[in-house]
């Protein structure tokens, strides 16, 4: 694991931005956008939540049929690489391998509280994560970073498609009728109608799926 960080640049964190750009634009090549998964048994959730400049970073592992809890880790780092908007992975990396290295079951799917391909540079912390870990990845936002959409209808499983530099990069999808739809987009790994139906399959009664919402309840636990 440690050589395969330093290989993409992230062993140590890069000190500039001009840095982490040449790490972007390097890993741009790898990012595969069809699925090259079997069947899912186990599905993780990550999130990373901050204070007093440390960042505490929570990878939870849940089982894909039953949304059961499986197993999860925690990880905690001071943070020194500044909040630039495209950039966050740099930030949230560094924990969330960390606690990664503390869980025993191997996920056949992470989603990740954040941006996949529906990024500037495709970089979003789904992608970048999923390289790293050589693991399918699937990233669920909140907002939108980059894109244009059309409002999907009010019902639970509408979408419509995010459209960036002409290229469809994700789905605004409504996962549960009368909240604000979320933002999904593949990350690794996975294509965006899998990435739909994956979503769509670990929500429940919330608006976020079960992995994630998992993952940020132990992010909050100080």
């Amino acid at each position: 694991m440690k050589d395969r960080l330093r290989s993409f640049g992230l062993d140590p964190v890069p000190e500039s931005i001009d840095e982490a750009i040449k790490v972007q634009n390097r890993l741009t090549s790898h990012i595969i956008t069809e699925d090259r998964f079997d069947k899912i048994s186990t599905v993780a959730g990550v999130d990373v939540s901050y204070k007093e400049g440390h960042a505490k970073a929570s990878f939870v592992v849940l089982s894909y049929k039953q949304l059961s809890l499986i197993e999860y880790a925690t990880a905690e780092c001071f943070v020194d690489f500044p909040y630039i908007p495209g950039f966050l992975s740099f930030r949230e990396i560094p924990p969330l391998i960390e606690a990664f290295k503390k869980i025993k079951t191997l996920p056949d799917i992470i989603l990740c509280d954040g941006q996949g391909i529906a990024h500037p540079k495709k970089m979003g912390i789904a992608t970048h994560l999923g390289i790293l870990l050589d693991i399918p990845t699937i990233g669920v936002a909140k907002s939108k970073l980059v894109g244009t959409f059309k409002e999907p209808e009010n019902r639970k499983g509408a979408w419509t498609p995010l459209i960036y530099r002409g290229e469809v990069v994700g789905a605004v999808l409504r996962t549960k009728k009368g909240v604000k739809p979320v933002f999904v987009s593949p990350g690794h790994k996975v294509s965006l109608y899998s990435a739909i139906e994956i979503v769509l399959k670990t929500t429940t009664k919330y608006k976020t799926p079960e992995p994630i919402r998992f993952a940020h309840h132990f992010t909050k636990e100080r």
